[in-house]
């Protein structure tokens, strides 16, 4: 029997996130873990009268890959994976793992090899989202690795998974319109904006914003949700910014990472730990080490770190960048085949002015 929080799941993202209508070609991928979820999606995407497939990841094959291929192997991209990406009407990424460190042990230089290659599908993916072609989501099923990261049991977990995307509410979908709606106000004041400025332990941050577009996140491309995004412009970011969350990523935690910026670029990059494969990833290609991407996470409900950006990004008292690539509806112009988020927390001793007035002090918006 399906786990009914698993059902009101699906039906969110089926019929909110990614909105399936007849006839879309939609691919649904995740571990062997998440068949509860992907059955129930599948089931109710036919239902839509959609044309859903299912790719399955198997453990081990990802670092096989990184250990075992040639350069040539490396830089190869399958054409069968352009296709997909050209063609595909939806888009639904599982996050569940069985190991969240099974790439721990990988040349970090093979991984930048491989995501270089892949830049033109990004490419591909970034502009036919941004034209609306394409409808992408990506969500969370419980799993063991991910919820001892989060130092849990299963079931409290799973609590906090189903809790954080409010499965349980009477109507979830007019929870998260709401959400839309509480948002936008953020949105409407930050595009009056030119530069944000943050100020915290270690960290003095100034990023320009003028005439870019701020996104309003309420359940499509994450779920869980909760974020109010913009793509930053690309040569004006000055200052240094400490992520006090330790951040995984590539299969990997790197942890006290500090930036420093000049004209927008990353000129200096520090870490206690990972520090190899945070200097590779920045050496991807030149669009690495500029920010694709300035965010507050405005999910209340979510409190705690869990070592899963999906949720730490969303963790409402926070601010997130990414180093990479931008969202092209933000207007941003920086194209990288890294997008790397990190997460800074500013509930204690936080401040952020938007030119020069006071917005947001500890985690809160004062307006």
């Amino acid at each position: 029997m399906t786990d009914a929080r698993v059902e009101k799941l699906a039906y969110i993202l089926v019929h909110h996130s990614l909105s399936i209508k007849k006839h879309d070609l939609f691919q649904i991928a995740g571990s062997h873990l998440a068949a509860p979820l992907i059955r129930e999606v599948y089931r109710q995407a036919l239902e839509a009268g959609a044309h859903p497939y299912v790719h399955i990841g198997i453990d081990g094959l990802t670092e096989m890959y990184f250990k075992h291929s040639s350069t040539a192997q490396l830089q190869y991209v399958s054409p069968l994976d352009k296709f997909e990406i050209e063609h595909i009407n939806a888009r639904l990424s599982i996050i569940s793992p069985e190991n969240t460190r099974n790439l721990t042990g990988v040349d970090p230089k093979k991984q930048a090899i491989t995501s270089s290659a892949h830049h033109e599908i990004m490419e591909i993916f970034l502009n036919r989202a941004m034209r609306k072609e394409l409808r992408w989501c990506v969500t969370q099923y419980p799993t063991q690795a991910a919820a001892q990261d989060a130092e849990m049991s299963l079931a409290d977990y799973e609590t906090f998974v189903f809790n954080a995307a409010h499965v349980t509410a009477k109507d979830p979908i007019a929870y998260w319109k709401s959400v839309n709606t509480k948002q936008e106000k953020i949105k409407k004041f930050l595009e009056t904006k030119k530069t944000i400025h943050v100020l915290t332990k270690d960290t003095d941050l100034t990023v320009s914003v003028a005439g870019r577009k701020w996104i309003n996140c309420a359940g499509r491309e994450n779920f869980p949700d909760g974020e109010v995004f913009t793509g930053p412009i690309e040569n004006a970011t000055e200052g240094c910014i400490h992520y006090t969350f330790p951040i995984s990523y590539g299969g990997r935690e790197i942890e006290n990472v500090s930036l420093w910026f000049k004209k927008g670029r990353v000129v200096k990059a520090s870490a206690s730990k990972g520090e190899k494969f945070l200097q590779e990833m920045l050496k991807t290609d030149p669009g690495a080490r500029r920010l694709g991407e300035f965010s507050f996470g405005t999910n209340y409900g979510v409190k705690q770190y869990t070592k899963n950006t999906l949720f730490d990004e969303k963790i409402g008292g926070t601010i997130h960048l990414a180093v990479g690539s931008g969202y092209p509806e933000t207007g941003s112009k920086n194209k990288s085949s890294l997008h790397w988020d990190m997460v800074c927390d500013l509930r204690k001793n936080g401040e952020v002015y938007a030119d020069d007035e006071l917005m947001y002090k500890n985690g809160q918006f004062l307006r």
